[in-house]
């Protein structure tokens, strides 16, 4: 998986999320460095799972809407012999 790449604005708010977050959750304010690092971390480690399954999901919605199609298109098949 190629690495993420997010946009300055992008980047700088979900470490503002990850600040937050340490802070009201954790109860553990943490620093701008160390919340990058969350995020860097997150990114490269844990984010190609979640972009997996977000692979395999669309995968299956795809298969479900081409057996749709498939069943719509005998439908008419049957309907122009009658």
């Amino acid at each position: 998986m190629k690495p993420i790449d997010f946009s300055k604005e992008d980047k700088a708010a979900l470490i503002a999320r990850i600040q937050h977050f340490f802070d009201k959750e954790l109860d553990q304010p943490i620093g701008l460095l160390k919340a990058e690092l969350v995020l860097d971390f997150f990114a490269k480690e844990i984010g190609a799972a979640y972009y997996k399954q977000g692979l395999q999901d669309a995968h299956a919605a795809f298969l479900k809407r081409a057996d749709d199609l498939a069943d719509d298109i005998y439908g008419l098949e049957q309907a122009a012999r009658d």
